[in-house]
């Protein structure tokens, strides 16, 4: 039906008679002369319609935004004073001959243009429409083109792309399963899969040796701007292969995908150890672009007897520190409390400060309403933390786990306010995680997942799990986790010294992982892989803001669909064949 994209059309087609198919972006009529953007996927391209071809005036009056048209005619300059050299199609247009109006369209819901602010709610429930605008259009043409890069690299490195089930067996990953009823098994359920993580060490055993999928993974957790229930990983796995070689596989293909799609060469990704990362930025994905850090101070207030110091200070789950911000003695009491405010979203009780006005006069110089509670410190600290005139330092004192998670997220957020971002991109490797983190309770969890191997034999894991670091190592860029993975265990007598370290029994064990510990019986060679986060990855190559703004039809916050009214009721005959009946809740619980 047509013989060009709209996009496509440039000096070179000048003279020749072009066909074109697609939505009127936006009508004009200028003095009797109808001028109409057509737009497709490629772009938009300048159509002009004269009186003279009376047949295609006469339809060209009744168009209006969104109908899809037929338009025949032939390629010309544009006058002087109407090129436009910053779009593609900006210095020619087409004379209309011919045109067919192939479907109408009602008034759309809201304008496709990026300069109207439309809420995300309508744009999701007219995804379609929202689907036509350039820049989502331009975003997912770009994802595919990633994926298609990524398949070419990762077949150039010998691995095959394998499929693994959707429906399989639940178990446990760190988020809750969706559950899918069976019909012919009434009372059983499969899972949809939160990884593809058993099927590739499966196919490691099965000596497929290279493995590679772009996998749909699915998981029933609380939602952010870079979660949704269900998204795409880039999934790698290799046998007979060490830390170095699954990193050195993984930073080539991210290397190469920045080079080939943005012209970018990544600087150099540094290793850095998780106890070192949580210390200085408080985060396991620290945004290295921001030249903030945290310093501890536990030492200095186990000597003051203000108690909202000292008792976070002198317990071993405590933490103190100080962040200095340079110049930020500017910042405003209103600033301060708004940042109070913030830090408690992470569970902070508050924000203490000090602001430094003049070192050299000592105390005096220090305005704060804690410095009276410290005197006899409070230098020493000004010294540590580096302290200038002008500057402003912020206080964490609390559960280490709070202290981290609130300070880091407060660094992060003074970064962007204060305009302190240095350089573009700032790639790294967080490694040495530990294997497990202890619970309110006592008992631990694994930081991965419970089939990552510890850096130490089993005897050593069974006598001190708690300290046990493992093999595992995230990639990070400019503050968010591209991908993550460790070297697996290939050992069935390791697998259980993790398992009962996780209070995993023998009989759970084997109900839950049988199928893997059968498996690693029969020859299972050391392997290891990664997975990387798709939609986080073409997030952050177009500049996105979220995820949702990369995937064709995302789900909302509250992991909805409002185009199709999704998840829905089903009717009482469906739920008989699965033998499933729904509880309705008691309303006064």
């Amino acid at each position: 039906m047509r013989s060009h994209y709209c996009g496509h059309l440039n000096e070179s087609n000048i003279d020749q008679t072009v066909t074109l198919c697609g939505w009127v972006h936006r009508r004009r009529d200028h003095g009797g002369v109808i001028f109409l953007d057509l737009r497709d996927r490629e772009g938009i391209a300048q159509v002009v319609i004269d009186p003279d071809t009376e047949e295609a005036f006469a339809l060209a009056e009744k168009v209006r935004s969104e109908f899809v048209i037929q338009l025949t005619g032939r390629v010309r300059i544009r006058p002087e004073g109407t090129q436009n050299p910053e779009m593609p199609t900006g210095m020619i247009e087409v004379l209309g001959k011919q045109l067919a109006i192939l479907n109408a369209s009602e008034t759309p819901p809201f304008q496709l243009d990026e300069h109207i602010n439309v809420g995300e709610d309508v744009r999701l429930k007219y995804r379609y429409m929202d689907l036509r605008r350039p820049e989502i259009q331009q975003r997912l043409a770009f994802r595919s083109k990633v994926t298609t890069a990524i398949r070419n690299y990762l077949d150039g490195e010998g691995f095959l792309d394998v499929e693994t089930p959707i429906l399989t067996k639940a178990t446990p990953e760190g988020a809750r399963d969706y559950l899918v009823p069976s019909r012919t098994h009434q009372g059983s359920f499969f899972a949809l899969p939160q990884s593809p993580q058993l099927f590739k060490q499966l196919l490691m055993v099965s000596g497929l040796d290279r493995y590679y999928q772009i996998a749909k993974c699915f998981r029933d957790e609380d939602l952010r701007a870079d979660r949704q229930p269900e998204f795409t990983q880039i999934d790698i796995e290799a046998s007979f292969v060490n830390e170095e070689d699954v990193m050195g596989i993984a930073e080539n293909m991210i290397r190469s995908l920045f080079k080939g799609m943005l012209n970018v060469e990544l600087p150099e990704f540094p290793r850095m150890a998780y106890a070192e990362a949580m210390s200085r930025f408080g985060s396991d994905k620290p945004d290295l672009r921001i030249p903030l850090e945290l310093i501890d101070v536990d030492d200095l207030m186990r000597q003051v007897e203000f108690k909202v110091f000292s008792a976070p200070a002198s317990d071993p789950k405590g933490r103190v520190c100080g962040l200095r911000i340079p110049g930020g003695a500017s910042i405003s009491r209103k600033e301060i409390d708004e940042y109070t405010k913030y830090v408690s979203i992470y569970g902070a009780r508050g924000l203490a400060w000090i602001k430094v006005n003049d070192l050299a006069a000592g105390v005096d110089g220090l305005q704060s309403p804690i410095v009276k509670n410290m005197t006899n410190v409070v230098m020493e600290m000004m010294e540590r933390l580096g302290a200038e005139d002008g500057d402003i330092i912020f206080f964490g004192a609390g559960k280490a786990s709070v202290v981290n998670e609130s300070m880091g997220a407060l660094r992060i957020k003074l970064g962007h306010d204060r305009g302190l971002i240095k350089g573009e991109w700032s790639p790294l490797w967080v490694v040495d995680f530990p294997m497990f983190e202890e619970e309110d309770d006592g008992k631990l969890n694994a930081i991965h997942h419970p089939f990552t191997a510890p850096s130490c034999e089993p005897s050593e894991l069974e006598a001190s799990p708690a300290t046990a670091l493992s093999r595992a190592y995230d990639m990070v860029l400019n503050g968010t986790e591209l991908g993550g993975g460790s070297i697996r265990i290939h050992d069935p007598g390791m697998q259980r010294t993790v398992f009962k370290a996780l209070n995993i029994g023998e009989e759970e064990a084997n109900d839950k992982f049988g199928f893997l510990l059968d498996a690693l019986k029969f020859g299972c060679p050391p392997h290891g892989g990664l997975a990387f986060g798709l939609d986080r990855l073409i997030m952050l190559m177009t500049g996105a803001h979220s995820i949702r703004d990369v995937i064709a039809f995302p789900k909302t916050q509250t992991a909805a669909c409002v185009m199709t009214a999704a998840p829905s009721t089903v009717d009482a005959k469906q739920l008989r064949e699965v033998g499933i009946r729904v509880r309705q809740a008691d309303e006064k619980q």
